[in-house]
C-alpha cells in the first residue's frame, strides 16, 4: 500500500458512511506517520486498510463498518478497480493502549477531499508505537513480522512499545504478557 492509496481509502470510507472523519487502526496506519518510501517493504505489503468509523456507540460503529465492508471490502468491485480493499472494523477489533486517541496522527489534505475539493475528509491514524502494540497483542505471525521489520528499520522503538503495552486493559493481560515477552526476547543479546 502507498500513502496515496491510504488517502483514497480515507476519502472513500468517509463518503460511504457520510461522515467527515474515520480512524485507521490496522497496519497501514503506519503510513500516517511515514511515507511508504521511508518504510521497509514488509510494513506496507497489506492491500487492505482497516477503518474504524467514529460514532456514538459501538453498535452504530459496527453498522457503519458493515456499510464500508459491503461497498469496498475484500472481493468488492472497489478492490478490483483500485487494487486494495477497505475493511470496516469496530471497537472490539483491536486491543489498543490507554490514551491512544490522544496520540492519533491526522491525515487530511487535497487527496482526502471530495472531488469538488470540499469537504476535506480526515483520517486519524494510530500512532506508530500504538499500532505496533496493537499488532503485538494480536500476535499473528504477520503481525510479528510487521513489528520486527519496523524495529529493525528504526522508525519505532521497543521501549516505547513496551511502555504502551503496560497501559493496555488488564482484561488483555495474556496478550500483553506475550507481547512483552516477544519484545524482551528480541532485545536480548
Amino acid at each position: 500500500m502507498r500513502r496515496d492509496q491510504l488517502e483514497h481509502a480515507i476519502r472513500a470510507a468517509c463518503q460511504i458512511i457520510d461522515r467527515p472523519e474515520v480512524i485507521v487502526v490496522g497496519s497501514q496506519s503506519i503510513l500516517g506517520s511515514y511515507p511508504g518510501d521511508q518504510l521497509p517493504a514488509s510494513a506496507t505489503m497489506s492491500i487492505e486498510v482497516d477503518i474504524l468509523p467514529i460514532a456514538d456507540s459501538n453498535e452504530e460503529t459496527a453498522r457503519l463498518a458493515d456499510l464500508i465492508e459491503g461497498v469496498a471490502g475484500e472481493f468488492s468491485s472497489f478492490e478490483h478497480l483500485h487494487g486494495f480493499s477497505i475493511d470496516g472494523v469496530d471497537l472490539d477489533t483491536a486491543v489498543l493502549p490507554g490514551g491512544w486517541r490522544d496520540r492519533l496522527v491526522r491525515v487530511q489534505n487535497a487527496s482526502t477531499a471530495a472531488p469538488a475539493g470540499e469537504p476535506r475528509f480526515t483520517g486519524w491514524c494510530l500512532d506508530k508505537e500504538d499500532c505496533c502494540a496493537a499488532k503485538l497483542c494480536a500476535f499473528r505471525e504477520k503481525d510479528q513480522h510487521f513489528v520486527a521489520a519496523l524495529l529493525d528499520a528504526g522508525p519505532v522503538h521497543a521501549d516505547v512499545i513496551a511502555t504502551r503495552l503496560h497501559t493496555v486493559s488488564s482484561r488483555q493481560l495474556p496478550a500483553t504478557e506475550g507481547a512483552l515477552a516477544w519484545l524482551a526476547a528480541r532485545s536480548a543479546p
